[in-house]
């Protein structure tokens, strides 16, 4: 008995190291993968809902389930439950999937915006007045930005004598794009720590 309990230990801790080596390869070379062909799959309809592309995650989720062994399918089912909801931009179903998994719920900001990203972004299938809506929030959401900038560029210009209508749009401009440049830098460095934690999890 004893024996087979390390046996199986030895094979869970194989199997984890497998899944990091895994995370590690390309689409091409996951797609290609036939001895885990179901953690292969797995970490693809993962990939694929990082892109918000139900459409593809739904697909290597089922594969996965398909060759997976019975044993592996209703953890396969939970990652494809979180993964489904992040691609959807369902926030609420998010949360209760990513905790059904023993993992830790997303933190209520990262909810929000995935809330916002669903209402400036609906996902396909989603009707043409959610599809108008999404364009006309977003559309203001720039020519507010494009305003700010303008605000804070004539405040700064104001001492020194102020600056005319027109270099002052251009200016804020920049300064906008500036500042949603960093803001992105810095999100793709964080979204990058996220999916090595995730990855570490799923492992």
């Amino acid at each position: 008995m004893a024996q087979k309990a390390r046996q199986v230990k030895l094979s869970q801790k194989s199997a984890a190291n497998e899944m990091q080596a895994l995370e590690q390869r390309s689409d091409e070379e996951l797609e290609r993968e036939t001895k885990y062909k179901s953690a292969a799959l797995s970490i693809l309809g993962a990939r694929a809902a990082e892109r918000y592309d139900a459409a593809a995650a739904r697909d290597y989720f089922r594969r996965a389930i398909a060759a997976a062994r019975p044993q592996e399918r209703m953890q396969i089912r939970r990652m494809a439950d979180a993964s489904l909801a992040l691609a959807e931009r369902r926030p609420d179903d998010l949360k209760a999937a990513v905790e059904k998994l023993g993992q830790e719920a997303p933190s209520s900001r990262q909810l929000l915006l995935l809330r916002l990203t669903g209402v400036l972004s609906p996902p396909p299938g989603s009707s043409i007045w959610l599809k108008i809506r999404g364009i006309v929030i977003g559309i203001l959401l720039v020519v507010g930005l494009l305003a700010i900038g303008f605000g804070i560029v004539m405040l700064v210009a104001l001492p020194f004598g102020g600056l005319a209508t027109g270099p002052a749009i251009i200016a804020g401009a920049v300064l906008v794009a500036i500042v949603l440049g960093i803001l992105v830098l810095f999100g793709r460095r964080r979204q990058s720590k996220a999916r090595a934690a995730a990855a570490a999890n799923r492992a």
